[in-house]
C-alpha cells in the first residue's frame, strides 16, 4: 500500500476515533443528558451526514463519472455505485444484531441473547461508523483537498457529539463512566478500518473512484434513513431533531463551499 492509504488511516484516526472519543469525554462528570439535547445532536449527526452524502460524495461521483464515461454512461455508474452502497450496508444490518437506544434489539442471524448488550450497542455503532470512515478514505485518496477535508472535517464534527450521546446513554443504561466512554472510543476505531478499505480501492485503480464516492454515498444514505433520522426523531423531541438536522446540514454545505476549490 501507499502513502495515500496511511494519510487516509490517519486521517480517519483525528476524524473518526480521535473526535468521537474527545466528544465522549465529558461523560466522565455528566450525569445525565437530557432527551431534547440527545435528539438534537442526533438530528444534527444526520445533518451533518445528508449533507456529506450529495455534496461531498455523491455530486462529486457524479461528476467525474460523466466526465469519464459521457452522460448516461456516467449516470449509470453512479447509480450501480450507489445501489451497491446502500445493498451492501443493508446486508451487514440485516444480518447482524444489533441494538438501538431507543429501537431495541433489531438483526438477524446469531441470538441477540446470546451477546452481551453493551456489544450488540457497539455492533451497531460500528454499522453506523463503517461508511463514514469508507468516505473519509475515498476521499482522501482522490487526491482533491477540496474533497476531502470538508468530508474529515464534517465526520469530525459529527463524530464529536455522536461520541457524546453514546456516552452517556450508556451512563443511563447503568454502565461505568470508564466503559462507556471506552464503547464510544471502540466504536471510532472502526472508521480507520473504512478508510483503509476506501483508500485501497481507489488505490488499485483510479478509474474506481466515481464508483467508491457514490458506493459511499449509498452507504452513508442507508445509515441515515434507516438509523440515525429515525432514532432521532422517535419520542416526544421531534422539533429539536429537525431543527438539528437543519443545523448540521447547513455546517456541512459551508465547510464544503469553504473548502472548494
Amino acid at each position: 500500500m501507499g502513502s495515500t492509504w496511511i494519510d487516509a488511516v490517519l486521517t480517519s484516526l483525528w476524524a473518526g476515533t480521535g473526535a468521537t472519543g474527545l466528544g465522549a469525554l465529558p461523560a466522565l462528570g455528566l450525569r445525565e443528558l437530557g432527551d431534547r439535547a440527545r435528539a438534537a445532536l442526533s438530528g444534527f449527526s444526520a445533518g451533518v451526514m445528508l449533507a456529506a452524502t450529495f455534496f461531498s460524495l455523491l455530486g462529486p461521483g457524479l461528476e467525474i463519472a460523466v466526465e469519464r464515461w459521457a452522460r448516461w454512461g456516467g449516470v449509470a455508474a453512479g447509480a450501480g455505485g450507489l445501489i451497491a452502497g446502500v445493498a451492501a450496508i443493508a446486508l451487514m444490518h440485516r444480518f447482524s444484531p444489533h441494538e438501538h437506544f431507543l429501537k431495541g434489539v433489531d438483526g438477524r442471524g446469531r441470538s441477540p441473547t446470546a451477546l452481551a448488550r453493551t456489544w450488540l450497542f457497539v455492533i451497531a455503532i460500528t454499522l453506523h461508523n463503517l461508511p463514514e470512515g469508507l468516505a473519509v478514505g475515498v476521499g482522501v485518496a482522490s487526491g482533491d483537498q477540496s474533497l476531502a477535508l470538508p468530508i474529515a472535517l464534517g465526520i469530525a464534527f459529527q463524530n464529536a457529539p455522536e461520541g457524546l450521546v453514546v456516552a452517556v446513554s450508556l451512563v443511563r443504561e447503568r454502565y461505568s463512566r470508564r466503559m462507556a466512554i471506552g464503547v464510544a472510543l471502540l466504536s471510532g476505531a472502526v472508521e480507520p478500518i473504512g478508510a483503509g478499505l476506501g483508500a485501497a480501492a481507489v488505490e488499485v485503480s483510479s478509474a474506481v473512484l466515481p464508483v467508491a464516492l457514490c458506493f459511499a454515498a449509498g452507504a452513508m444514505l442507508f445509515v441515515i434513513s434507516d438509523e440515525v433520522l429515525p432514532e432521532s426523531h422517535r419520542g416526544e423531541h421531534s422539533d429539536a431533531a429537525t431543527w438539528g438536522t437543519m443545523g448540521g446540514f447547513v455546517l456541512m454545505m459551508v465547510l464544503d463551499v469553504a473548502f472548494a476549490a
